[in-house]
């Protein structure tokens, strides 16, 4: 039987197995992929991200970030108005940066199990079973389950309680060069180029362009569109392009709503809607994923009744919610097309 199993090992999930951990919990932290592993995501770090880190993890590792820093987000609305906002801040490649996160939990006490899927699990009088496959399916026991395994959360889905809004990204790395300022992370929001927002950044020798939709046949003709405006406006020449990747994010709707679980089962980062403008989901997640784990050492210290846990860890993540709306609702006031947000 373990106090805590945590799905997915990104940063809301390393960041809830190792707080556990801390905390005298036998925690299992399982993973789908095997480390290191990809994650379409710009790997944008606000300094509220590497405070959080910083104070959980340790000192970022000095070979972990790109070689130029991210200096903030530009933001150009769909009426060509444009907003700079600087802000110092790191740019990673995902797949070595949530293995360190990992490994650190691993070293915490955290038992990390990698190439393992969670298929489902059923909540009984006093504990979760979770049934899991590697090479075979096989159950575990646990007390607390904490769900970080993304917006198409399984754990979610297996509940009832799955997410049907969803934006589909695709970005590709491109060799090239184009006459923006690589270090700061660009949004475009004009329609003509996606159905959520479109965006440039660099990360290390390569260029980035992603698009954001809602129809994933529409994926190329956004993408295509994209590029031969940044072409014409910005001089972008495309040398060869290295790959592509896809990705889902929660489509944030009016309201705000945020999942954050059931029973003995909680939600974290993106599987409990939490995303900021323009993509920005890893503060979220590594805030979330910190309150989720205290929630549940609360309820083994202080003995307090399961049915309880849900409504603790809501309280605990409500200043978090609240910088989310907040960032939201001022984006609306940039760009009408978010408007919708506030009906």
């Amino acid at each position: 039987m373990y106090d805590v199993v945590v799905v997915g090992a990104g940063p809301a999930g390393s960041m809830a197995a190792k707080k556990a951990a801390d905390a005298g919990c036998k925690v299992l932290l399982v993973e789908k992929m095997q480390l290191p592993r990809e994650k379409s995501c710009s790997g944008i770090l606000i300094k509220k991200s590497i405070n959080t880190v910083e104070k959980e993890f340790g000192k970022i590792p000095h070979n972990l970030p790109c070689k130029t820093k991210n200096k903030g987000i530009v933001l150009t609305n769909e009426e060509n108005k444009e907003f700079k906002f600087e802000s110092e801040g790191l740019n990673v490649w995902r797949s070595s940066f949530d293995q360190w996160l990992s490994l650190v939990a691993e070293d915490s006490g955290v038992e990390l199990r990698q190439s393992t899927s969670v298929i489902s699990c059923e909540e009984k009088e006093d504990h979760v079973v979770v049934k899991l496959n590697c090479n075979g399916t096989y159950y575990e026991k646990t007390k607390v389950m904490i769900a970080c395994d993304g917006a198409t959360s399984k754990i979610k889905r297996s509940l009832g309680r799955g997410q049907n809004n969803q934006i589909i990204t695709y970005q590709t790395f491109c060799r090239g060069t184009i006459d923006l300022d690589g270090s700061f992370f660009y949004a475009f929001l004009d329609p003509k180029f996606s159905q959520y927002d479109a965006w440039f950044n660099v990360k290390d020798d390569f260029l980035v362009f992603g698009v954001g939709v809602k129809e994933v046949s529409l994926i190329k003709n956004y993408h295509s569109r994209f590029l031969s405006f940044l072409a014409s406006e910005f001089n972008a020449k495309i040398q060869s392009s290295v790959r592509g990747e896809m990705g889902i994010l929660p489509c944030v709707m009016p309201g705000y709503g945020t999942d954050m679980g059931k029973g003995r089962v909680l939600f974290a980062g993106e599987a409990a809607n939490f995303l900021n403008p323009m993509g920005e989901g890893i503060s979220g997640a590594l805030i979330t994923g910190a309150m989720a784990a205290e929630s549940a050492v609360s309820l083994f210290e202080d003995n307090l009744n399961i049915n309880n846990l849900v409504d603790l860890y809501k309280n605990r993540v409500a200043d978090e919610k609240e910088y989310m709306i907040r960032q939201w609702k001022f984006l609306t006031k940039l760009s009408p097309r978010f408007s919708y947000l506030n009906k």
